[in-house]
């Protein structure tokens, strides 16, 4: 029988309740406020989709993000990238989000091609550590969401 927390069960959210309720699953174990799949876009990172534990409206500020000041450039050129508390971590040393968006776990999206098409991360504010079996967790829906994905042209402007 499968762990609450298992691959399957992510897939079989996503499968039956679609890319919103499987982020939200994804969510569910973590302390990060957010939970969100952004989309290469040109020179830009869009979010498709984002789950707030507090409910509230996606900010403006995380609708559209520049690929040079985002997180998700190193999830990109890294393969993952994962830091619980940036304004600690020299990695980002001079990064205009370095402390602002404190805590940041994400993983690229591939298309069936293996074109690297975006990520899927946890993040928030606040300090928080993502423990293994979560990051795992994470690497493995990133793997099965694609497919289910709209592409940036079928998004509202």
């Amino acid at each position: 029988m499968p762990s609450l927390r298992d691959i399957s069960v992510f897939t079989a959210t996503l499968q039956t309740e679609g890319p919103e309720a499987a982020l939200a699953f994804l969510n569910a174990a973590v302390p990060h406020r957010y939970s969100a799949v952004y989309r290469l876009h040109g020179e830009t990172l869009q979010n498709i989709y984002l789950h707030d534990k507090q409910g509230e409206l996606r900010p403006e500020f995380l609708a559209i993000v520049p690929f040079e000041v985002s997180f998700c450039q190193f999830v990109l050129r890294d393969g993952f990238f994962r830091t619980d508390d940036s304004g600690k971590d020299s990695r980002l040393d001079g990064h205009p989000y370095q402390g602002m968006m404190v805590s940041y776990h994400g993983v690229p999206l591939t298309s069936a091609t293996g074109e690297l098409i975006g990520t899927l991360c946890h993040f928030d504010v606040q300090s928080h550590p993502l423990p293994d079996g979560e990051f795992e967790l994470l690497q493995s829906a990133a793997r099965v969401l694609p497919p289910f994905l709209p592409s940036i042209s079928a998004q509202p402007a």
